[in-house]
């Protein structure tokens, strides 16, 4: 009977979250969300590009670009043998200032220039591409993208997202 009353208590707290809501929650996940390398609506850590622009296209269309395994914003860095996947965030003639994107989330670094030597990415992939996120969970993420851009609360569709 326990078990009953406790059931009754927290599926209408499930149930009152807007897909909204639900897709904030899953986009500032410390651990698998798109928070952990972007921001919106002043949340999240902006170490990769602002999202907000991407807030206008269709929900296929985000999903196609979150999903790419392909982004010409990162490189691989080699610094005293060690090598990662890095976003530059800043670089001057005496610091470059990059985000070492095998950590989650990202480790912001200070380098000097002469000591990096650069490579294409072949080993980094965007994480929604290896995550795997259930359709149902990536249109409540980006139903929220689409919101926290353009105030968009138009509901996404599993199906959109396929």
């Amino acid at each position: 009977m326990l078990r009953i009353v406790s059931f009754l208590f927290v599926v209408p707290t499930l149930w009152s979250q807007t897909q909204i809501e639900r897709g904030e929650i899953l986009f500032l996940n410390a651990e698998k969300g798109c928070g952990s390398c972007h921001a919106l609506k002043g949340k999240g850590t902006a170490v990769g590009p602002d999202l907000s622009g991407i807030g206008r296209l269709a929900p296929a269309a985000i999903a196609m670009a979150a999903r790419s395994t392909v982004t010409q914003y990162v490189e691989v860095l080699k610094v005293q043998g060690e090598s990662f996947p890095a976003f530059t965030a800043s670089k001057s003639a005496d610091k470059l200032i990059v985000y070492d994107l095998s950590k989650t989330p990202p480790l912001k670094k200070e380098l000097a220039p002469a000591g990096v030597s650069r490579s294409g990415n072949d080993k980094w992939k965007h994480p929604p591409a290896v995550a795997k996120i259930e359709n149902q969970d990536f249109a409540d993420i980006i139903a929220y993208i689409r919101f926290a851009s353009n105030g968009t609360k138009k509901t996404v569709e599993p199906a959109e997202v396929q």
